[in-house]
């Protein structure tokens, strides 16, 4: 990305009541970041949703020198970014509409794979979980899966401690700028992860551990990740807002059950009693669910084999033969088909065994 692009989105992000949401609407909207501050008000004050009050924002020159100052240090220090518009940005977080702008990250990251979970829960954690989630990570180990979680103290820690034992790559999601360690006590775990993994962040490099920066920085450990698997959680705890916009995201949660007398498993009890979470007693629940104990086979060319596909599901089998397994969601976007229509549409092709459906609302050929 270009010096003044990137200060533009910087700006972005510093102005108030400019969201992730809104701010990639005006991108889409003109093209660019940096093309929203050459607009006049009249242009940006015609564009759906944008009113007075946000104009006035926007072009408010303090988050412009705001920005060249944050853009100074990033050049200065050399802070890797990932854009949102860029391929490089993880595929399942960009899937997700209130994914950040624009976020930061230091250490030896690959986050191109398809089996990544995310590992969440209290930060009061018993030995009953401590024991289950070193378990858990050591079974799941030979599936190689990318463990994101939030260095917290309790289940966060414990999971980024096991991951780092069993030599696998994992992500510490931050609710602070990088230039600092939230608990500090973890510190000392992190040069191990970063030989393995890494850090990632939204928020600006001094930017403090707020409490509503843990909130926000739960969507990210959501929406990183395929399933979202919490250990162990009272009724109430940032866990289980976790486990809501991982269900928001439809991707697949799970929970682990406990004794209904026990206080941090009520948490996980009722996510499993209303249905909001896959009941999770072993890694195979998991592995199971993820279809990863399925091994691909070889592609054998059929000739003909679909000859009375009509126009719509000629279109979706292309598609899917083209990007491989997506989101139903997705599949409607681009696919420019009504959800309602689309739904119809795959069921009839998946009776004809022309795709088949997965975990999470995801369907391939």
């Amino acid at each position: 990305m270009l010096e003044k692009e990137l200060l533009a989105v910087l700006r972005l992000q510093s102005t108030p009541k400019v969201g992730d949401i809104l701010s990639k609407k005006l991108i889409r909207t003109l093209g660019s970041a940096s093309q929203i501050f050459k607009e006049k008000k009249s242009a940006l004050l015609k564009i759906d949703g944008i009113g007075e009050y946000i104009v006035q924002h926007l072009l408010n020159e303090k988050t412009h020198l705001l920005a060249a100052k944050e853009l100074e240090y990033i050049l200065k220090q050399n802070i890797s970014y990932s854009y949102c518009f860029d391929a490089d940005y993880p595929k399942n977080l960009q899937n997700c509409t209130d994914a950040p702008l624009l976020f930061f990250y230091d250490g030896r990251l690959n986050w191109k794979t398809d089996r990544i979970i995310s590992i969440v829960g209290t930060r009061n954690m018993t030995n009953y979980g401590r024991e289950f989630c070193r378990n858990f990570i050591e079974d799941i180990a030979k599936y190689n899966p990318l463990i994101v979680s939030g260095l917290a103290y309790g289940v966060d820690i414990c999971a980024h401690q096991a991951a780092i034992d069993c030599d696998l790559q994992n992500i510490a999601v931050l609710a602070h700028g990088l230039n600092e360690i939230y608990p500090k006590k973890h510190k000392q775990f992190l040069p191990k992860i970063m030989n393995n993994g890494g850090i990632i962040s939204e928020f600006w490099h001094n930017e403090q551990p707020m409490r509503e920066n843990f909130l926000k920085r739960n969507r990210i450990v959501a929406g990183m990740s395929k399933a979202t698997i919490i250990i162990e959680s009272a009724e109430r705890g940032g866990a289980l807002v976790t486990a809501d916009i991982a269900n928001s995201y439809h991707r697949d949660v799970f929970a682990v059950p406990g004794k209904v007398t026990d206080y941090y498993s009520k948490g996980c009890n009722n996510l499993i009693k209303s249905n909001q979470a896959h009941l999770l007693s072993s890694a195979e629940d998991l592995v199971k669910m993820l279809n990863w104990d399925v091994q691909e086979k070889p592609i054998v060319k059929q000739t003909e084999l679909f000859v009375n596909l009509n126009e719509l599901e000629q279109k979706v089998y292309d598609y899917l033969l083209k990007n491989g397994k997506q989101l139903l969601d997705v599949i409607a976007l681009d696919c420019e088909i009504p959800v309602y229509k689309l739904s119809s549409l795959l069921l009839q092709m998946e009776l004809r065994g022309i795709i088949k459906p997965l975990p999470g609302k995801m369907f391939e050929i």
